[in-house]
């Protein structure tokens, strides 16, 4: 049992590493089986299309169902078409730029998976490759190789080229592949350095300290697996009471349930103010909402405040992913 617990503590500390790896895990086994499955080379003009479309249309996909499972992207968007006059100004509209951003920093974890993976396998970019009609490059292919090898270079792929000896065209693939994994972990480099750097700069203009985040980042994960709990109890709550007084038509019991303002305010974005100590949007509302001047002052100070959170405090407001 004590081991169990470790292991627990150990993937609870670790649930956003843990997700993005699990997600990259799955879109590598999504990959795998589109390309030895799936994926056909036609060997014909369509080559370029059709290699270039498995590699980066899934990519694409991805991406958008990344941005779908984002509760900060709902959180965004929600309701924003009837803010257009807050939405016109400048600062605002730098802030949901920044807190965009943000979200595609991690909705990017899959699609660049995908390329990584599809490029280290070599079949896609090896299909489109091969139907590129750009003189220099097949130029570069053929160099010392058989007159027929521009000709039938698309033929490769599938070894339907007949007229061309087959050391030529296993010389060729062998360059196209090694090549496709060289961009592939070229891609893979790249994104974790720009990841490090990111995480770096993040964490170098942090407002808080290594043990405040880290307690903060646990109150977050609390608080929003807690509020998933609340939200379902007190709707199972409502509407069971409607239920029964509409059965046994009586009068319903009173349960008290927030109105439309609290909902809207405790929606809406975080936003870090060092004049404050509130760990997220609800924290602020039930601490303030008693007292009318204090409520008065942290409005006046929001609507002076259209800047996006620091980076090191980007967690706050995404929650769970929405399934």
């Amino acid at each position: 049992m004590d081991k169990f617990k470790t292991v627990l503590k150990i993937v609870q500390n670790q649930q956003t590493s843990l997700g993005f790896g699990l997600v990259a895990l799955l879109t590598a086994c999504g990959e795998h089986i589109f390309s030895s499955v799936v994926f056909k080379c036609p060997c014909s003009g369509w080559n370029f299309s059709y290699g270039m479309v498995f590699l980066l249309v899934p990519a694409l996909a991805l991406l958008v169902l990344g941005y779908i499972m984002s509760n900060k992207t709902w959180k965004l968007f929600t309701g924003l078409c009837l803010r257009k006059s807050k939405f016109c100004r400048f600062k605002y509209f730098c802030a949901c730029g920044v807190v965009f951003f943000q979200i595609t920093t991690t909705a990017v974890v899959a699609p660049v998976s995908w390329i990584a993976v599809a490029l280290l396998n070599g079949n896609y970019f090896e299909c489109a490759i091969t139907g590129v009609n750009v003189t220099v490059f097949t130029n570069h292919l053929c160099d010392g190789k058989s007159p027929q090898c521009q000709d039938e270079l698309y033929k490769f792929p599938c070894g339907r080229a007949t007229n061309v000896p087959q050391s030529d065209r296993d010389d060729v693939l062998a360059t196209i592949r090694a090549e496709s994994q060289v961009l592939g972990w070229l891609l893979i480099a790249s994104i974790m350095v720009f990841n490090l750097l990111l995480i770096c700069v993040a964490r170098c203009n942090s407002p808080v300290s290594y043990l405040q985040l880290k307690f903060w980042r646990a109150y977050a994960q609390r608080e929003s697996d807690l509020l998933e709990s609340y939200t379902a109890d007190h709707a199972e709550k409502l509407a069971e009471r409607n239920l029964k007084s509409f059965f046994q038509q009586m009068p319903p019991d009173p349960v008290t349930t927030p109105p439309n303002q609290a909902w809207e305010k405790i929606s809406s974005l975080y936003r870090f103010s060092t004049r404050d100590h509130y760990y997220s949007i609800l924290h602020k509302y039930v601490e303030t909402f008693h007292d009318p001047a204090e409520a008065r002052d942290h409005r006046m100070s929001s609507v002076r405040s259209d800047t996006a959170n620091p980076a090191a405090l980007a967690f706050v407001d995404e929650g769970k992913m929405m399934l």
